[in-house]
């Protein structure tokens, strides 16, 4: 062992055993987990187009779930299920993104979830209903996974431009449900075939591999960081109120996400004009995805935003359970206002750490609990509806969730971190 003399402490932060002649590598594998992407302005369109992808695997699908079951001659046990497949997923593989991102790096684990989708989103249109089942639970896969990473990359990258970053990536999350919700009808009127239309959003998620792996590459660096010790944040009461918080915000997002076309169409709006009204609730978290990051980073408390816009969602759930035929497109609105706090959901799980550590470990728990409490609202929600005939006892759970929401999204809120 050789001993490194005449090293100050600016030279490097560990002292280490001098290396085998053979390994000449200036970017060490074990490196890679430890070292933050570049942040270029190319890598932001990466995280964009990567985000835009999030969505439309889900929206698209909700915007079809009555011709795909009909098709495969499914059940509508099986429907709820599949509306809620997605959420269980995010909250199952979401657990696994801290352990992937540490063996392979940022940069890679990002990449494989990308791809990850796109096999899943070609899959899920191959054959039947448990080849539907299966495709959906790998794409989704492939999202619960960017779900967790690229709010990392976020924060470790742009650390100075947290608010600004963070909004562009929330506004294309929305901006891609919206597209997907709004578009796939049309092509489906189109095409005359759901498979086609559905599998048509592997394109868009292929071009996202290929700018991922054109923009992502791990700053130059030799020095090891000393690694944080890992800590368990499942004691901290902070981090659970965060991650229920999360989980009931999910849990109201992908309702409606999932089950807003069917009430609109037996409220006597047409098939296509019901995946538009989705499109523009969902389309309403680009301007909240944009304009709420940045102000609740210089907001000493988000408490208050998030009270406020989980209010507003309400109203428009108060619309669709007394007159839905009434007002279809206003309650849409305002469900999509309430939608809007997801962006603010995503930027506390930044503001209640205080390092990218933390982020990534208070980010995993909060989608992968959090996820796993919202996988219950869709299944029930549906469940309800086929045992009562209508919406009404499930438009009530929605509506018990969302106060839920406003008492503990205002704890979330509050000026702290784990």
């Amino acid at each position: 062992m050789t001993l490194h003399r005449r090293r100050s402490t600016k030279d490097v932060k560990i002292a280490t055993p001098t290396p085998p002649r053979g390994a000449r590598s200036a970017h060490p594998r074990r490196n890679s987990a430890r070292t933050a992407l570049v942040g270029t302005p190319l890598l932001i369109i990466g995280v964009a187009l990567a985000a835009v992808n999030l969505r439309p695997a889900v929206t698209s699908l909700a915007s079809l779930l009555e011709q795909v079951r009909g098709s495969v001659g499914a059940s509508h046990a099986w429907a709820s299920a599949l509306t809620a497949l997605p959420v269980v997923c995010f909250g199952a593989a979401g657990i696994l993104a801290p352990r992937l991102n540490r063996r392979f790096g940022i940069a890679r684990a990002v990449g494989g979830a990308l791809a990850l989708l796109t096999a899943g989103l070609v899959i899920r249109v191959l054959d039947g209903p448990a080849v539907v089942l299966g495709g959906t639970l790998l794409a989704c896969a492939g999202i619960a996974l960017g779900n967790v990473l690229l709010p990392v990359v976020i924060k470790q990258s742009y650390p100075h431009r947290l608010g600004v970053v963070t909004g562009i990536y929330m506004g294309a999350v929305s901006g891609g449900g919206a597209i997907g919700a709004a578009l796939t009808p049309r092509l489906h009127s189109a095409l005359e075939d759901w498979r086609l239309s559905l599998g048509a959003w592997a394109v868009l998620a292929a071009a996202a591999v290929v700018l991922w792996s054109i923009s992502a590459r791990h700053a130059d660096s030799t020095t090891v960081e000393p690694p944080k010790p890992r800590r368990s944040l499942l004691r901290n009461r902070l981090a659970w109120t965060v991650t229920v918080f999360f989980g009931l915000q999910a849990l109201v997002a992908y309702v409606i996400m999932g089950w807003l076309p069917e009430m609109l169409v037996e409220a006597g709006v047409d098939r296509a004009t019901a995946g538009l009204y989705l499109g523009i609730c969902t389309l309403f978290g680009v301007p909240t995805g944009l304009l709420f990051p940045p102000l609740a980073v210089r907001l000493r408390s988000q408490s208050a935003l998030i009270s406020t816009l989980t209010a507003i969602g309400g109203l428009g759930l108060v619309g669709l359970l007394i007159a839905p035929a009434a007002a279809p497109l206003a309650w849409s609105l305002l469900a999509g206002v309430g939608m809007g706090v997801f962006p603010l959901a995503i930027t506390v799980l930044a503001l209640r750490t205080d390092d990218p550590a933390d982020t990534a470990a208070l980010s995993a728990m909060a989608q992968s609990f959090g996820y796993l409490i919202a996988a219950c609202g869709p299944f029930l929600f549906g469940l309800l509806r086929g045992t009562t005939g209508s919406w009404t006892a499930s438009l009530i759970l929605a509506l018990a969730v969302t106060a839920a929401q406003t008492v503990v999204g205002w704890s979330a809120g509050r000026p702290r971190t784990v």
